[in-house]
């Protein structure tokens, strides 16, 4: 365990915004974690765990309480893994557990050089392994709820630790029983892949296309990684500090889930597709961009703007405020609202702050 001293919100996320803490310690062991959070719980002091911060807005007065790193490394896999309950799509292959605190796209590029599908197309997204199932992290076709077995937890509420089965975790687009909740703690995520060289099928057209198969069809799991990370490369989706595209974090607004008649009233142009009971999903950087905000957006703004490269993400161009961010999401989202009646859901946590 260490405790940090001096240390800005804005030097722990992505978009380099945030005020201080008044506390931040890192947990480097699982008993770490718990013993800190179940601590700050027994004095009331408000809890904040931070993971890579890639997920993360928070408020310019910063966080009054303790921010807990998550630093927990550990990887175990179990070549041997089965399943005959049909939980999961995937059925058979390796059980791969990780500690929290392991960097995703690391444990993205240990799979695929193992030839392990399941979450290749998943690369590149920063963050760590316990927030996946948090948010249902997707991308490209897929998200971690095609993959996850089981969740491990510490349930601040009872005090204990528990288990979810991927049934149990609520799994829906971007969300799950997680999301939101200050209730339980990530400690370790299980994922059941698949064994060979050909990743999963492949579900997303602009991807197919970069690998030139057909949607469905399969290709080599290393060449979906590298075109993967080529495409979030080109939209500032890929971590680079001297790219001030990729402060931000990532795509602020979830795609909109619409009534079919919410749908129906939408341009002929938009992009409509089953979302599943009737509803129908549409494309939130297509909203924007047709409701007037082109990418480099600013309204005026001098020190945040619109990706220059992909509108969804909203972006620090290097002296920015939240203030700053949050002035210029409520009028994308106010723009669309007025140009389409939808309402646009960010997807970030906000922490001290709100639209």
């Amino acid at each position: 365990m260490r405790e940090l001293t001096d240390v800005a919100l804005s030097g722990l996320t992505t978009l380099r915004l945030g005020g201080p803490a008044k506390r931040v310690v890192e947990a480097t062991t699982e008993d770490e974690l718990i013993g800190l959070v179940r601590d700050c719980d027994e004095r009331g002091e408000p809890v904040l765990v931070v993971g890579g911060g890639s997920n993360l807005v928070v408020d310019d007065a910063g966080f009054d309480g303790t921010v807990v790193l998550a630093g927990t490394r550990g990887i175990d896999v179990d070549a041997s893994a089965s399943c005959d309950s049909g939980a999961l799509a995937a059925c058979g292959g390796v059980l791969l557990t990780a500690a929290a605190g392991e960097p995703w796209d690391d444990l993205v590029a240990y799979t695929v050089a193992n030839e392990w599908p399941g979450i290749e197309a998943l690369s590149g997204i920063p963050g760590l392994v316990g927030a996946t199932p948090m948010q249902n992290v997707g991308a490209y076709g897929q998200e971690v709820a095609q993959t996850v077995w089981t969740v491990r937890t510490y349930d601040r509420q009872d005090r204990r630790v528990r288990t979810f089965a991927n049934a149990d975790c609520r799994f829906a687009y971007r969300d799950s029983r997680f999301k939101g909740s200050e209730r339980y703690v990530v400690l370790t995520v299980s994922y059941q892949l698949r064994e060979g060289g050909l990743g999963m099928p492949v579900r997303y057209a602009e991807l197919a296309r970069g690998l030139g198969v057909e949607v469905g069809g399969r290709a080599p799991i290393a060449a979906v990684r590298d075109t993967v990370l080529a495409l979030r490369a080109g939209k500032g989706m890929v971590l680079d500090a001297a790219d001030h595209d990729t402060w931000s974090a990532g795509s602020f607004f979830t795609n909109p889930v619409l009534t079919e008649a919410q749908a129906a009233a939408l341009p002929d142009g938009a992009p409509r597709f089953p979302a599943g009971d009737g509803l129908v999903k549409s494309s939130a950087a297509w909203l924007i961009e047709h409701a007037g905000f082109g990418r480099g957006y600013d309204g005026g703004r001098t020190d945040v703007s619109l990706s220059t490269k992909h509108t969804l993400a909203l972006t620090n161009r290097g002296d920015a405020s939240t203030a700053d961010l949050l002035g210029l999401a409520r009028e994308v989202r106010d723009g669309v609202r007025s140009a389409f009646g939808v309402e646009l859901v960010p997807e970030p946590m906000l922490v001290g702050c709100s639209l």
